[in-house]
């Protein structure tokens, strides 16, 4: 997939639009999710995704082919939802329905196969609660834990994303854990 995707990353530089869908179709499920992670609402990760996108391809030209492309467009996704932050405030509705008149949310749509419905149920609820704690982060560990657990982002990678030092991430990664963890045992009465 990697030397193909250097292949299509070339023929988009070259001006092939329809190059550029192939590009949108592979990462555009993950970089929604990932952007849902940061913002916490289904509606502006569409947007953000959409604006993902849109700056990605105008900005192609600045993509070098030494680089990794995955890290390149999760950088612009993180930037792009943490420019979205800092002008408007995210909302914090968890269950937004994915279309109006629906009672289905972003979440409910997640495959569990192999798991019953009351284990789905319970699955759910657990991700609405983690997603309800990440919300509360500041936007620094948020971004390095949604991009370590979320979306299973090597040190490297997410250095690459955040455009920082490795040694800054791991000190994120930690931070972000421990004010998780204490924002949880918090709000839980200590439990």
């Amino acid at each position: 997939m990697k030397n193909e995707l250097k292949q299509i990353v070339k023929q988009v530089k070259k001006g092939n639009k329809e190059a550029f869908a192939l590009i949108i179709e592979a990462y555009e499920a993950r970089i929604h999710q990932h952007c849902y992670r940061m913002l916490g609402s289904f509606h502006e990760a569409e947007e953000v995704t959409q604006e993902t996108f849109v700056k990605a391809y105008t900005n192609i030209h600045s993509f070098k082919q030494k680089q990794n492309f995955t890290p390149w467009l999760y950088r612009i996704a993180t930037n792009t939802a943490i420019d979205w932050m800092r002008k408007k405030k995210p909302l914090y509705i968890l269950d937004q329905p994915i279309a109006v008149g629906e009672n289905v949310t972003f979440l409910d749509q997640m495959e569990h196969p192999t798991s019953t419905p009351e284990e789905q149920l319970e699955n759910k609820e657990v991700q609405d609660e983690v997603q309800h704690y990440l919300l509360q982060l500041p936007e620094k560990y948020r971004a390095v834990l949604v991009l370590k657990y979320i979306d299973e982002l090597s040190l490297q990678e997410i250095s690459e994303v955040l455009d920082l030092p490795t040694g800054t991430v791991k000190t994120q990664l930690h931070r972000g854990r421990e004010t998780l963890r204490k924002q949880m045992n918090t709000m839980k009465g200590g439990q």
